[in-house]
């Protein structure tokens, strides 16, 4: 096949989205498919690539490339990135990361033409929740994680309790998680906690770790990446992702429990699919919730030995293998 792909976000920004689009994009070109990826992100540096990109193209270099391919696949609805279909009609296929929505819930016009496009297009959902947004029906196919970089390294020694991986930003719910410490305090229980990311609240969040008199169990860790960010989270027995909006999937639950760690995790969205059996989920924003999970936990560590027992399964589905496959599947059927 010659497959396009249309994402608006790529390398060298790192994200949930452009994290699952390279790793298909690697998969497709390894089974012998032909790839191209458009994109508007600019190129920073001269990483190499086994397949081509094409940053912030001309209208004539999209028209030439949708001649090019005989199937265009867009990760999410882009309104930009449609047009040439006009022009050359092209078999589409969709592939939802996100909600069409804006932050505060309400949906703008272009919301409603992106789920009107839907229509006039194959779509695959990252989860249960996503299919569940859109007005079409939708293969689901959840998102893979690096199983080359994120594993069990058995001689790190896993000596520290929690980790929080993430943009340091008021929807990722960090600060939560501070509140919940200080409830465990209260409780006699006073587990470390490694926060692990930078961002626009990260002074905000020190300042209330001390606000709460826990600063002495709180490390900022700053940006780790790769092998180092891999390292570091199997020093840790429970991953807190405590979203307080609704995630779309969750690639950082998967890469804990490729880990060893358990995962709690807010439940709403499609965070829960991303954890499976692997962990435990709380009503988003529960604060009280979340410290009766932890509290739970940490009291009986016997627990965690459970949860772990069933990463193996739940992983095979989340390969970078296994969901190229099942994208090839989808891409076939509709050619």
């Amino acid at each position: 096949m010659k497959i396009l792909i249309y994402s608006p976000s790529f390398y060298p920004k790192i994200g949930g989205l452009e994290t699952i689009i390279s790793t298909l994009a690697h998969e497709f070109t390894y089974q012998e498919h032909e790839v191209k990826v458009v994109s508007q992100t600019p190129a920073s540096d001269a990483k190499f690539f086994p397949f081509e990109i094409i940053r912030c193209p001309k209208p004539n270099q999209l028209l030439k490339l949708t001649h090019w391919c005989n199937i265009y696949l867009q990760a999410c609805v882009s309104l930009k990135g449609l047009w040439p279909l006009l022009l050359v009609p092209r078999p589409l296929v969709l592939t939802h990361q996100t909600w069409y929505r804006r932050v505060d819930g309400r949906m703008g016009w272009q919301d409603y033409l992106k789920r009107f496009m839907t229509r006039c297009a194959t779509n695959i959902s990252a989860s249960h929740t996503l299919a569940e947004a859109i007005p079409t029906p939708s293969t689901i196919i959840s998102n893979s994680y690096r199983e080359d970089i994120f594993y069990e390294m058995l001689e790190v020694t896993r000596d520290k309790e929690l980790v929080f991986l993430g943009r340091l930003v008021s929807d990722k719910g960090a600060n939560l998680l501070l509140d919940s410490m200080a409830q465990l305090k209260s409780m006699g229980l006073t587990p470390k906690l490694t926060i692990i990311g930078s961002g626009s609240e990260e002074s905000r969040l020190r300042q209330q770790a001390q606000d709460l008199e826990i600063s002495n169990q709180v490390n900022f860790a700053g940006v780790k990446v790769e092998h180092e960010l891999a390292r570091l989270l199997n020093a840790h027995q429970i991953m807190v992702v405590p979203s307080l909006w609704d995630e779309p999937f969750g690639i950082v639950a998967l890469e804990g429990i490729a880990c060893g760690c358990v995962v709690v995790g807010s439940e709403g969205g499609g965070l829960k699919d991303a954890i499976g059996p692997c962990g435990v989920t709380f009503p988003n924003s529960n604060v009280e919730r979340l410290t009766q999970t932890l509290f739970d936990l940490l009291t009986y560590p016997e627990k965690l030995i459970i949860y772990r027992q069933k990463a193996e399964w739940h992983l095979a589905r989340h390969t970078s293998k296994a969901v190229a496959k099942a994208y090839l599947e989808v891409l076939e059927g509709v050619i």
